[in-house]
């Protein structure tokens, strides 16, 4: 608000009030804002879409599309939706909490137990990142088959329990965490794995919780190992039911397909949003 004041014929001056000033923005925060607009639109576009076309099913012969859920109740119609959702929450739940586990005793060991050669053992660690899956999958395939685990969801589980970025995620966030408290507990007579346990695997929970929301969303969505390692559909997940769901030469209803992707979101939805506040809080500490 600006003021002015106003002589009267009495000689006293008089303030008033001439209305709100204009606030000026500055290019940067447009430049901001539109960057944030585009990115919105880009993320939320194709799951609009998506949600869209699998609420609006064509009619069948006639080309027109009517409003409803008819495309869900033909999801459940064509796969088991239920025993999909069931294999993949199992053997993503197991993945998980492997990693967690794994990642949680290696990073600790890297970070806080000196021994010979660790830190080229680490390296080795680091460069398994750099090497595609597809490169890896048959003698994963192999040793799958020579244990005799073929076709079952432990095939899927295995593999997928050591895991490299963990590892590497969890040996900062443990490097960020004082070393006195180790020391500490040494003083006490506390074996590094008595330290580990009760005083540094409490405090590496919200690491933790990074590594196992990664590592659900990585393997709910995950298509190319189920693929290769399982055949029969009683061992499906949810990638593989949705292509199912196209038929012979993607001759399958769209809406119905994408019916089936929205329905797999759902449990990924819940993960992100019931974990956001651990995963903040880890990313958060491992920043530091």
């Amino acid at each position: 608000m600006t003021t002015t004041t106003v002589s009267t014929a009495t000689g006293r001056s008089r303030v008033g009030r001439t209305g709100p000033s204009r606030r000026t923005v500055a290019p940067g925060t447009i430049g901001r804002v539109v960057v944030l607009a585009i990115a919105t639109v880009l993320t939320l576009g194709p799951v609009l879409w998506t949600l869209w076309i699998a609420v609006t099913p064509q009619v069948a012969g006639s080309g027109q599309t009517r409003f409803g859920l008819s495309a869900f109740v033909d999801v459940f119609s064509k796969v088991d939706m239920v025993l999909l959702v069931w294999n993949s929450a199992l053997v993503t739940g197991l993945c998980a909490v492997g990693q967690m586990f794994t990642a949680a005793l290696a990073g600790y060991a890297f970070a806080r137990i000196d021994f010979r050669g660790s830190r080229a053992l680490f390296g080795i660690v680091l460069a398994t990142m750099m090497v595609p899956l597809q490169v890896t999958i048959v003698p994963v395939f192999m040793l799958i088959r020579g244990m005799g685990l073929s076709d079952t969801l432990l095939a899927l589980i295995l593999p997928a329990i050591p895991t490299a970025f963990g590892t590497f995620l969890m040996r900062q966030y443990f490097l960020g965490l004082p070393a006195e408290l180790a020391e500490a507990a040494a003083i006490d007579g506390a074996s590094p794995l008595r330290t580990f346990t009760s005083i540094y695997a409490p405090l590496a929970m919200p690491g933790l919780a990074i590594v196992g929301i990664l590592a659900f969303n990585y393997h709910w969505n995950e298509f190319f190992r189920p693929l290769i390692l399982t055949i029969s559909e009683q061992n499906f997940t949810p990638p593989l039911g949705r292509f199912t769901l196209q038929e012979n030469l993607g001759a399958g209803s769209v809406s119905t397909v994408l019916a089936g992707v929205a329905l797999s979101m759902i449990p990924a939805l819940v993960v992100f949003f019931v974990g956001q506040r651990p995963l903040r809080e880890g990313l958060a500490g491992t920043s530091k």
